[in-house]
């Protein structure tokens, strides 16, 4: 059996969301990284923000809020600020903040976690924002070492 692929070509309009493999470049390999990237939270630059688009929620440690009960958030991407709306959990969940569906689908966010890049549109064209490897790397040899010590604890 012979099968043939054609590829269609297309004019990508500068306003597309594409990825192509010259993204990979410069990436850490082997890899299976999450996709953790840093965000502007209110006016802090927050770092180990996991960007997980199977979350249904937007999720923040308590620690990471100078006062939690003021309004909710904003969160600042490449300029585009956005309110949030999060969960709010005491205890260490690894990350500082999860990036969910809420807020992906606010701010129109295609990520890639092969390319390591979330891209999304802005009023002067689309933005990316690159995944931190070495964070997700460190965040995933603490909690690797975390688990074996609660293996040797029982």
């Amino acid at each position: 059996m012979l099968v043939t692929h054609i590829k269609r070509l297309r004019e990508v309009a500068k306003d597309d969301i594409t990825f192509t493999e010259e993204y990979t470049d410069g990436l850490l390999l082997p890899h299976n990284d999450a996709l953790a990237i840093s965000l502007n939270v209110l006016d802090y630059k927050i770092k180990r923000v996991l960007v997980d688009p199977g979350s249904l929620a937007n999720i923040i440690q308590w620690s990471k809020l100078d006062n939690p009960m003021r309004d909710p958030p904003p969160t600042n991407a490449e300029g585009v600020m956005k309110t949030t709306i999060f969960e709010v959990v005491d205890g260490d969940v690894g990350y500082s903040i999860i990036l969910g569906r809420p807020w992906l689908h606010e701010m129109k966010v295609v990520p890639s976690t092969y390319h390591q890049l979330l891209k999304f549109p802005t009023p002067d064209g689309i933005e990316q924002i690159r995944g931190d490897q070495p964070a997700t790397r460190e965040m995933n040899a603490i909690l690797v070492f975390s688990s074996k010590g609660m293996e040797h604890a029982a």
